[in-house]
């Protein structure tokens, strides 16, 4: 690695929503720092197929957590949105003077633990081979030319511990890819302006804090993103900001919600 980059996951439901402006400032951003921007793609699988919008689509394991069903077809299908979403991401930055590259992580950069086999099924708890697995280890050498003016945007496929092709978080994936690389920060791009507690925005709060309404009141994609940003910051990342502004404006702390250690 050539330096220190600047980590933003940007959600797949809000990848057609951000405006102009906000690539503008990401863009300018990127310009003055080497940039990894790691996608998801919930809003593009559902454009391809109406299946994917169907409450079967996604499993409830025996903890609670929620996943994306996920079989080799399933994995195919995020590999087309993904290449879309790809080419609509290199050219938006290249009209802005950043250059792009792909980098899927199954391609030797991220590596997947075994993943969770007991999963809620028509009210039964089954054994389902559902290729989903939380990220066990980045491989840092496979992320060449960090450098200012260049954006790598990452696809959070991993390899399992049998060499399949899994689907893993994007939000955990970010955090891994964060702290493996000596980031100070994760900001991590939603489409809410901030936490809420009790209906209220919150500015600022503390992982140990985090972690309690997590597991006590969190629910869905933000339940994903709380447990995110407790991993980036158990990997030495020094601040999560979770938001749905500019990157600028996200890292000035002047919105969103900002996680810190202590």
């Amino acid at each position: 690695m050539s330096a220190v980059p600047t980590v933003v996951k940007l959600g797949g439901s809000v990848l057609d929503e951000v405006s102009a402006l906000w690539w503008d400032d990401l863009a300018r951003h990127g310009r003055a720092h080497p940039l990894i921007l790691v996608h998801g793609w919930s809003k593009p699988l559902k454009r391809l197929s109406p299946r994917y919008s169907e409450p079967s689509a996604v499993l409830r394991d025996r903890f609670g957590n929620q996943s994306r069903w996920t079989t080799p077809q399933v994995i195919e299908d995020i590999k087309t949105v993904s290449a879309a979403l790809g080419r609509d991401v290199v050219a938006r930055l290249a009209e802005r003077g950043v250059t792009t590259e792909r980098v899927i992580g199954s391609d030797g950069l991220i590596e997947a633990a075994q993943g969770e086999r007991w999963w809620w099924h028509r009210k039964q708890l089954v054994e389902i081979d559902n290729l989903v697995g939380p990220v066990a280890r980045i491989d840092p050498a496979r992320l060449k030319n960090l450098a200012p003016g260049h954006c790598l945007l990452v696809t959070p496929l991993a390899l399992g511990p049998d060499g399949r092709e899994v689907n893993t978080d994007a939000d955990r994936a970010a955090a891994a890819l964060a702290g493996a690389t000596g980031a100070p920060d994760l900001t991590l791009v939603t489409d809410v302006t901030h936490l809420l507690v009790d209906g209220r925005p919150v500015h600022r709060i503390t992982a140990e804090a985090a972690a309690a309404f997590r597991d006590n009141g969190a629910t869905g994609g933000m339940r994903k993103k709380l447990r995110a940003a407790g991993e980036a910051l158990d990997r030495g990342v020094g601040r999560v900001v979770i938001g749905s502004a500019p990157v600028s404006e996200l890292l000035a702390e002047r919105t969103g919600t900002v996680i810190t250690p202590g």
